[in-house]
Order: C-alpha cells, then sequence, then structure tokens
C-alpha cells in the first residue's frame, strides 16, 4: 500500500505552511526595502493566544540590536481575554531570535546612514511565531507619489485588459 504524499494538501490543511497573521502594509509604504531575514519570536502563552486571535499590531514596531540580540519594540500585543495575572504589558519589548551571523550582519547594515530595521510579516509555521523583518530606506516624498502613480497605472492597464476580454 503507497503512503499519501504529506505535501499534497492545501496551504489551510498543511500544517508546515506559513499561516500569515499581521502584515505591516505602511512599512512598505514609507521605505524601500532591500533585505529581508526571517526571525522566532519569544513569546509567553497568552501572548500566542492573542496572535492567533488575531489581536496584534506591528504598526509602530521596529528592531533594535543592543549587545548581540536583537529586539522588536513597540509592537501591541493584545492581552489576552481569559488570561488572568499571566498576562504581560502589551507593548513590551520582545526579543528575536536568529543566527549569530544574520544578526552580525543587521547590526552592520543598521548603523548605516538612512537604513532601518522593520518588522514586516508576523506568521505562524510549524506552530511556531515568526516575524518578517526587512532591511529599508526611507522614501522622499516623490518616491512615494511615483509609487502611486505606477500602482494607478498598473490597475488601469488591468481593467483595461479585463475590458478586452469580455468583449
Amino acid at each position: 500500500m503507497k503512503k499519501a504524499n504529506q505535501n499534497t494538501a492545501p496551504a489551510s490543511e498543511n500544517p508546515h505552511a506559513k499561516r500569515q497573521v499581521l502584515s505591516n502594509r505602511r512599512a512598505r509604504h514609507e521605505y524601500t526595502i532591500e533585505d529581508t531575514y526571517d526571525a522566532g519570536l519569544a513569546l509567553a502563552g497568552t501572548e500566542v493566544k492573542s496572535i492567533r486571535a488575531g489581536q496584534a499590531n506591528l504598526q509602530d514596531a521596529f528592531c533594535k540590536v543592543e549587545n548581540g540580540e536583537v529586539w522588536l519594540y513597540n509592537m501591541y500585543v493584545a492581552p489576552f481575554e481569559h488570561g488572568t495575572h499571566w498576562n504581560l504589558e502589551p507593548r513590551r519589548k520582545r526579543k528575536l531570535l536568529m543566527h549569530r551571523r544574520e544578526i552580525d550582519v543587521l547590526k552592520a547594515r543598521s548603523e548605516q546612514k538612512g537604513l532601518a530595521v522593520i518588522p514586516l510579516n508576523l506568521y505562524f509555521q510549524h506552530g511556531y511565531a515568526k516575524i518578517e523583518i526587512g532591511m529599508g530606506r526611507g522614501k522622499k516624498l516623490y518616491d512615494k507619489r511615483d509609487d502611486i502613480a505606477n500602482r494607478d497605472a498598473e490597475r488601469e492597464q488591468r481593467r483595461e485588459f479585463a475590458q478586452r476580454q469580455r468583449e
């Protein structure tokens, strides 16, 4: 008897697939992302439950390298509604788990003028909370306007193409 291939299940049923919980859309608007890295996130039990319920926010979050460790600041995780004294402060700093070489690269690049370490996405993989962080350079106002104009032009092209397909 043949065994079924475990990777044929859809992403919603595959426990090894990435399940995105949060996205920091504002970061991609305000920064030009040059590199991305994946990092584990050290959380308490009630924080994991709140994040699984979608009760978190990456809006004002940022990362810093301190004493050879990467820390995530200002990520809001709502207190778990059924938690008791185990609930922690919603905006506490959280440790990111990365390889030493990656941390060294982040530290060297974040010290360059104009580069920042910004969280982009929060997801679960293999049951663990992971975060995608990016090295970003702040955009100027005219860069943002160019991006908006390009996005509008692309949307208009797709709309015209769909119109031609219907005819």
